[in-house]
């Protein structure tokens, strides 16, 4: 349900402005990691819980990072957008598979929602988008758009190295 892959999104979806520090090394890490995270095509997994921890993982190409602060992605009237409404905390995982486990790429983006919309004008621009890039039954399929908080990014595999060297 959640597999939709597109290339461009606008960054309006952001209403809650970050504080940037002047550093060019920061700069430098956020544009990488916005890179990495919108690469298409691509497609990662989002694990969520509900209230009483039992666990979902889905499938999903949609979730943009629209600033090194905040993700946003489509999901249908489905398990995940349950369990987002009920327990805020979400880990999306994107793998890119290498010659050996160790050359394994990818990053661990946890996440904590901000805001569930089921209606209005962040709602139909994603439907918008969707049904654009992957068809008009893709984007009546959108049910809510969900943005998030980006709390914690960790490497695939952690090693201690930080996620700026598994990209």
């Amino acid at each position: 349900m959640g597999l939709f892959i597109f290339r461009y999104f606008p960054t309006t979806f952001n209403s809650h402005p970050v504080r940037i520090p002047h550093t060019t090394r920061w700069y430098h890490m956020a544009s990488k990691l916005m890179d990495y995270f919108n690469k298409s095509p691509r497609i990662g997994t989002l694990s969520t819980a509900d209230r009483a921890g039992k666990v979902d993982s889905a499938i999903f190409g949609s979730p943009r990072m629209t600033d090194e602060k905040t993700v946003v992605m489509g999901l249908g009237k489905n398990r995940s957008l349950a369990n987002l409404q009920a327990n805020p905390h979400a880990v999306y995982l994107i793998m890119e598979p290498g010659a050996t486990l160790m050359d394994w790429k990818g990053i661990r983006v946890y996440l904590k929602v901000q805001n569930i919309a089921t209606s209005g004008p962040v709602l139909d621009a994603f439907r918008a988008q969707i049904t654009k890039m992957a068809g008009e039954a893709a984007g009546k399929m959108i049910h809510a758009t969900v943005s998030f908080q980006v709390t914690e990014i960790r490497p695939l595999i952690d090693m201690g190295q930080g996620w700026e060297k598994s990209v």
